[in-house]
């Protein structure tokens, strides 16, 4: 099955899935891994690997799906790992509360969703969006018990400004490819002032729906209202002591730090052995890594390393069954972008030129639904539209720019399903399936309009 067959198949897919999950009472594993395998049979998938008569290697289905799932445990599995694990110790330490009083301090009592969802937009500048969300989502959970506010406004807020910089600002690898395939490559400077400047609309837009969807929607771990009965005094009192401002930020300012030199480095590529070791330490593996040991010299500090044991198996039963999903979620993902789908839209991409600056949106949106990864539609897309730019009358810097932004803009729109994103923010977030389609998807619908209606507006202007 191809072209406009395995579309319709594929949303079909989809509504099965949701279905399955939500009325059948089917584990989200399952659910996906069964739709992921009878999709790859229709999209005519080999059922085994197979090498053509040029040579051609041609991966088998049971191949893609141990690649998908191995490949989302490979770039994000240890890392959701290490950094669920640095939650537990700064929530068990009372690092947490801590580090709520600190953003209380700076932004105020009122404003936590908004501190939260700036907060993920400066840190996804220089860190993927998902690993920046489980390095935050500690400060979030004690934001919500110092604060009060609601558990999924702050999770939407988080997830919103992650997001938004992951699309738009280098130096995520995302749109510094997009920037070079268009050729842009040499005015980054100019790519990420109009990343932020691109950034304005689609932040008011998840703030405002984050406010809205925290008062419809309530997380597995929301308290009700009589269950609140702890005061924020009482919550200290069972700490004794809280630690200090650097012994509670340095698990979470370092690793973010070591990524952003990483970023840097590659960014001005730079060479040599010092950069090397910049580049290694930055990984986000080993910048976790690091950040752990500091949450373990933290957890000596308050004498409780006799909890560290308790703390490590607690966590990995927790994060078991997230990362399972998630890595699900990658099988979704490798399947549909093995099969003909990404190449039937490319082909057709001619009928959407007409569209101006909607058209990279579009396409990239369409691209970043089908097969979930924001960074496949962003490089993809670039491709794609790179040889049309004069055709499409984009031709100085400027404008080119502003395409890439309209690209950015789509590949967030939407994520769902088959994007590991959103199984990290609906898994960490404590929100099901069908709720995560309510926040997640819905917010990055929104704010993907409300990017495209800010690059439009600013087409008519800059030139």
């Amino acid at each position: 099955m191809t072209g406009l067959p395995l579309i319709l198949a594929f949303v079909v897919a989809i509504v099965l899935m949701i279905i399955m999950i939500s009325k059948f009472k089917i584990h989200p594993f399952v659910s996906i891994m069964l739709i992921s395998l009878v999709l790859g049979a229709l999209a005519g998938i080999p059922l085994v690997d197979k090498t053509l008569e040029d040579g051609t290697k041609v991966s088998g289905l049971a191949s893609v799906i141990g690649a998908g799932f191995s490949g989302t445990f490979s770039s994000i599995g240890i890392v959701i790992i290490l950094g669920a694990l640095i939650g537990s110790i700064l929530e068990a330490t009372g690092a947490a509360l801590k580090l709520a009083d600190m953003v209380i301090h700076i932004v105020g009592k009122n404003n936590p969703v908004l501190a939260m969802e700036l907060m993920g937009w400066v840190v996804s500048i220089p860190v993927f969006c998902d690993s920046g969300f489980v390095i935050l989502n500690p400060i979030r959970k004690a934001l919500v018990q110092r604060t009060r506010e609601s558990s999924v406004a702050m999770t939407v807020g988080l997830a919103s400004g992650l997001y938004i910089a992951h699309v738009f600002i280098p130096p995520t690898p995302g749109p510094i490819a997009a920037a070079s395939t268009l050729g842009i490559g040499d005015n980054l400077l100019m790519v990420m002032g109009l990343g932020v400047l691109c950034s304005v609309f689609p932040l008011i837009a998840g703030f405002i729906y984050a406010k809205m969807i925290g008062k419809k929607v309530k997380a597995d771990d929301e308290a009700d209202a009589m269950g609140v009965v702890k005061t924020y005094e009482e919550l200290v009192a069972e700490y004794g002591k809280l630690p200090g401002g650097f012994s509670s930020i340095a698990p979470i300012i370092v690793p973010i730090i070591l990524m952003a030199l990483s970023s840097v480095v590659t960014m001005m590529k730079m060479s040599g052995t010092g950069a090397g070791i910049i580049n290694f330490l930055g990984t986000p593996i080993i910048a976790l890594a690091v950040g752990t040991v500091f949450a373990v010299l933290q957890l000596s500090g308050a004498g409780k390393m006799s909890d560290f044991y308790k703390i490590c198996n607690d966590t990995l039963m927790t994060v078991g069954p997230i990362l399972f999903v998630t890595a699900a979620g990658g099988v979704l993902g490798k399947v549909i972008s093995s099969s003909d789908m990404v190449n039937y839209i490319s082909q057709h991409a001619g009928v959407l030129s007409t569209m101006g600056i909607f058209f990279p949106f579009l396409l990239s949106a369409i691209l970043k639904s089908a097969q979930g990864s924001s960074t496949v539609a962003l490089t993809t897309t670039a491709g794609i539209v790179a040889p049309l730019l004069p055709v499409l009358g984009f031709t100085t810097p400027v404008q080119i720019t502003l395409v890439c932004m309209a690209i950015g803009a789509g590949a967030m729109t939407v994520s769902h399903a088959n994007d590991s994103y959103f199984w990290v923010v609906t898994n960490f977030g404590a929100m099901s399936l069908e709720r995560g389609y309510k926040t997640q998807t819905m917010n990055t619908l929104v704010m993907g309009i409300a990017a495209i209606a800010e690059i439009a507006l600013l087409s008519l202007f800059l030139h």
